[in-house]
Parts: structure tokens; sequence; C-alpha cells
């Protein structure tokens, strides 16, 4: 039930980013992405602030992991032109609570990426998610800084990119699940199910969807 919530970011990779492409996991979490990405044949690169907790059960044949150093939440330790993407999987909404900001974050994405690459953005929160309003009402907490299609717009436009694909998704909520049982959870029956509701409750109530994601290029050819 979780991991399909992540559809988008797939689909969007393969869309946009070539096969065999080097890409930077930004932000690499519990290391679910990166896993993706070498598995997938891509030249992966982790990056975080923190040490990596997946160590045990990545192939580093395949996988690069670099720590940033907490005292520069901007600054990323690689030279210019060195990917041909950056994924970012609800990463870029967090970067005022750490000392940084969503402007500078993504002059440095464009200095990293090469000419004609991808950035690749999403789980970046709609500011009128009704999952998010909700949660404010009943005292629960959720995302302290959320987004308009004109906020995006402004951002990649500020960092001297091009917005190729914008789009809302995820009207259901998914992390509920997390209280149900096993059997539940791991069905590919139920799972199919709520996917079938939530693309159609997705294109009915769009404006209320949980999630944006974008792509956003930098001037040139790969």
């Amino acid at each position: 039930m979780g991991a399909d919530q992540y559809r988008p970011l797939h689909e969007l990779l393969a869309r946009h980013v070539p096969d065999g492409a080097g890409v930077l996991d930004w932000g690499a979490g519990l290391g679910h992405l990166s896993y993706v990405l070498a598995q997938s044949g891509y030249r992966a690169v982790g990056f975080a602030l923190e040490e990596c907790s997946f160590a045990s059960w990545m192939d580093w044949n395949r996988y690069r992991f670099v720590r940033g150093g907490p005292s520069d939440p901007v600054r990323l330790p690689f030279a210019s032109s060195s990917f041909d993407a950056v994924a970012s999987v609800g990463v870029l909404e967090h970067v005022r609570e750490i000392g940084g900001d969503e402007s500078a974050s993504l002059s440095e994405i464009h200095r990293v990426l090469r000419p004609g690459g991808a950035f690749v953005c999403v789980h970046f929160p709609n500011r009128w998610s009704w999952i998010e309003l909700a949660a404010r009402a009943f005292g629960r907490s959720g995302h302290a800084h959320r987004y308009t299609e004109r906020d995006i717009a402004q951002l990649v436009r500020q960092a001297d990119m091009t917005l190729i694909e914008r789009f809302r998704y995820g009207f259901l909520p998914r992390n509920s699940w997390a209280r149900f049982p096993e059997w539940a959870r791991a069905s590919r029956r139920l799972a199919d199910a709520w996917n079938r509701a939530d693309v159609g409750a997705s294109a009915l109530f769009n404006g209320l969807c949980q999630n944006y994601a974008f792509v956003a290029r930098k001037p040139g050819r790969l």
C-alpha cells in the first residue's frame, strides 16, 4: 500500500531520465530510492546530511553514498555538471527547517546538473491538500511549508530551469495503512483497488490532492 504512492516517481524517471544515466538521490533518507535507482541500472549516488542506515542491503558496486556537512545545508560536495538527473522525494519542502531555502538548494542542483539534465521532484506538498487541512484541524502535525503551482513556477524560473511537467496526485491517504495488519498492507489486490480509487478521486478533486510532482530541465542537451 505504501510503496505504490511512489509510482509517479518511477514513471517520471522512465519518461525523462535515460537508461544508465548518472542520478543523484538528493536526501537519500532510508535508501529506498537509492536502491531502486541502482537496481534499475542507473549510476546512482546518494547524498544526505546523516550517515546512511541502509548500508547492509545496498550493492556498493552499483552505488556510492556521500555525506554532507550539517553546518552547510545547501552546498553539494560535487563538481559542476556531475549528474544527468537529480531526484527529490519529500526533501525540497524541508530545507528551510535546517537553515537553507528552496531557491538556494535549486540553484545548487542546477550547478551539479549537466546541460539538459532533469530535476525530478515528487511528494512536494500542495497548499490546499485536504489531508493536510484535516490534520491541522485535528491538531496533528503536517508540513510546515506547502506550495501552489505559482510557487513551483517561480522556484524553477529563479533556478534558471524550464518546467516541463507538473501535476497533482494522491487524493486518498496512504500512510494510515500502516495501522492495518500486514496481510492487508501487503495485498496486491487491495493495493490495486486503492490505486484505482485514488486515480478516480484525484481526477475529480485534483485541487485537493496531497502532492505535486514536477520535472524541471537545465538548459542545453545531454
